[in-house]
Parts: structure tokens; sequence; C-alpha cells
């Protein structure tokens, strides 16, 4: 491609960005009819966010989101925002944010590129296909220079792909490597040929656990789209403000948002709840990809054992296997979800610091953290709970 101007603008709000030509580049397979590969970076979960007052003025995350032109035409954006903490970013930085003050620096504000309170691996630099290369250069350097102007400590990008991780090393971010637990579909025909492909005790377990799930008293459901109503976001919103509030102290997302979600995405989301009665005990939120299903929010009114790996992890999974998708993730952290098929995988981020000293410091960090994530999926995938022919194949 010819040599090209781009211009690098900042918006306040996504409203300065028309919906079309942001998923022009967050979701250009839209067009053709198809799911989002993840519908987080879509214009209206964005905006939902937003509009919600979940982001904005008095959350600590202040949309600065990123675009990129060339001849008045959008072809690159990112999800990008001015952040007065650490928190609702799953990827954290904590102890550098310690470091650097104890050092006598400002870590806050800093830049974030990512989808609030969302830790699903996805595009973060938005491109217009055509202009893969130039675009994504373009989202990585303007948003560096930007914290560079204005005297920031540091850029993030959390959860990006590994082709973005790549790029963003060629011109001189940070990787860090952390992880997750994600189940894979093998083609199961059903969630039976799923538990043969366990080892045995592993598979007494689960057969256990969802029989005592069983045990609540009355019946789990599955709504999507318009068989969702009004009155199972008041139970969503419940539990919700309920795990929030055990977790994070408060919850990161009003009860507006979830009044949007019903007004524009309710395709994209699959609710699992626990009824008695007709009136929901538990469920989980989950959103629909592709081919993933991305658990989200969970909780309860009443404690019942096992119920919740059956709401969040089994109901997913037999979702998936029910309607062709390739796999669960079910949210951030959780060793226990080893024992029930999900396997650790790879996450990734990239960082600039400004200061070159604690830069350097990190760099070495980064390292060796990179070392240890990667024997340590090594370990916990050699040891999972497959039966060995089966672990075998999937290496």
């Amino acid at each position: 491609m010819r040599d090209t101007a781009i211009t690098i603008e900042v918006h306040p709000s996504l409203k300065g960005i028309p919906a079309s030509d942001w998923d022009a580049c967050a979701d250009p397979a839209a067009r053709a009819g198809q799911r989002p590969l993840d519908p987080f970076t879509t214009h209206r979960f964005l905006l939902a966010l937003e509009d919600s007052g979940s982001v904005g003025p008095g959350t600590g995350w202040q949309p600065q989101y990123l675009a990129a032109y060339t001849e008045h035409q959008l072809i690159a954006c990112a999800p990008l925002y001015a952040k007065g903490h650490s928190q609702g970013e799953y990827i954290f930085d904590h102890n550098w944010a310690h470091a650097y003050e104890n050092a006598g620096g400002r870590y806050y504000p800093k830049l974030q590129i990512a989808v609030p309170f969302t830790p699903a691996t996805g595009r973060r630099f938005l491109v217009r296909p055509g202009f893969e290369d130039i675009g994504m250069a373009a989202l990585m350097q303007g948003a560096v220079e930007i914290a560079n102007r204005n005297q920031l400590s540091s850029l993030h990008a959390t959860f990006c792909t590994a082709a973005e991780v790549e790029t963003g090393a060629s011109l001189g971010l940070m990787h860090r490597r952390g992880q997750q637990f994600h189940w894979t579909n093998a083609d199961y025909p059903n969630f039976d040929a799923f538990l043969a492909s366990l080892n045995s005790r592993k598979r007494k377990t689960i057969r256990k656990e969802r029989a005592r799930a069983q045990r609540f008293g009355g019946e789990l459901r599955h709504y999507t789209g318009d068989q969702i109503q009004p009155e199972h976001w008041d139970a969503i919103w419940t539990f919700y403000q309920d795990t929030g509030s055990r977790k994070w102290g408060s919850p990161y997302l009003t009860r507006a948002f979830f009044d949007i979600m019903h007004e524009t995405m309710r395709d994209d989301i699959l609710l699992v709840l626990a009824e008695r009665h007709g009136s929901p005990i538990a469920g989980a939120m989950n959103f629909i990809g592709r081919d993933t299903l991305f658990g989200r929010y969970w909780g309860c009114i009443e404690h019942h054992d096992c119920l919740h790996f059956e709401v969040c992890y089994y109901q997913a999974m037999d979702w998936a296997i029910a309607h062709g998708l390739a796999k669960v993730e079910a949210g951030a952290q959780g060793e226990h979800k080893l024992a029930r098929g999900y396997l650790p995988a790879e996450t990734h981020s990239l960082h600039w610091i400004a200061d070159p000293g604690f830069a350097e410091a990190i760099d070495r960090y980064l390292v060796a953290e990179r070392e240890a994530v990667s024997e340590e999926i090594e370990v916990m995938t050699r040891f999972g709970p497959f039966r060995n022919e089966h672990r075998e194949e999937q290496e």
C-alpha cells in the first residue's frame, strides 16, 4: 500500500463515532450476517457501558476512544480509557503502581486499552480489513504519543491477541503472559462423550456433582433473545450485586447496564437460571460469540451444594455442545476449573512505561514471569483430568 497520511483523534464519547464506522473495524463480519467473534468490542456493548454510567465520571474509567482516519475514513479504533485506579482489569498492575509511587512517581492516571470489567481475549486494536498493518501500528504509536504528551506513567493493552502482541513487541511494547481456564469442544455429540474423555476418577466426580446440584429442588432453564424477560434481569441484578459486593466491595456495573442489555444485546446473551416454583434462586449470564460462549456473571440468593459448578460450567458446556460452539471461556482465575475439564490457556497484554529505569525493571520481571507461566501451563495440562490418550491428541 502506498504511503497514506493518517490522522489520530481522541473521542470522549462513543457517540462521536457512528456505529457503522466503529463496527466496520470491530466487527466486519457482521455485514455478512455473522455473529462477532465476541460482542465486547462492538459499538453497542461499549456504548452500553458509557450510557449506563458504568464508565465515565466518577468510575475511574474515563473514555478516550482512539480513532485513526485516512482521507476522512475511519480505518482503525481502540477502546481507550484514562484510568484513576487498577480495578476491573483482571491483569493487575497493583504492585507496579506501589513500586512506582514508592519511588516518588505518580502512577495514576494511566492509559488502558481494554474492555472494562471483561477478562476475555479479543482484538483490542480494531482495524478495518485492508488496513491491518498501518492501522494497528497507527493506534499503538498514537496511544504511546498521547501518554507521552500528557506525561502519563504508562499505557496498557489487556487481553489482546497473540498477533497484536507480535506487532506491539516490534514497536517496543512489553509483553506480559497470563493464564485462564477454557473448555474446548472436541466435536462432542453430547456431554457423556466429553465425560468419556476424562479419567475415571474425574468422570465419577463430575457425575456426582451434577447429581448433587439437581437436589436444589427446581429446574434449570436457558433463556436467550426474546425469551429473556424484564423480570429475568431483576434476578440477574440481584445475583450480580451479591457477587460484586463480596468480590469487589461494590459492583462495577450499574442497574441501567442490564436494562440496556435487554434492549440492544439480548440476542448476544444466554441466561442460565436455577428456578424453583418459577422464581430464580441462582443464575449465570453468558455472552455468545461466533464460536465461543463467554461466562461472565454468577450469583445466588441461596446456597446449594455444587449448584455453582452446574450453572456456570456444566450448563455452559451442554449449551456449547448443543449449538456447535468450539469453546467456553469461564472468566478469570479458578484452578478448580481444571478438575472440570477446563484447561489452562495463555492470555496476553502489552505495556509501555514512561520511565526508562522502571521500564527496564518491569521488562526483566516479565521475562521471568512469562517463563513461569509457560511452565505452569505445561504442568497443569499434562496432569489435567483427561485420559492419557486424549491428552496426547490435544498436545
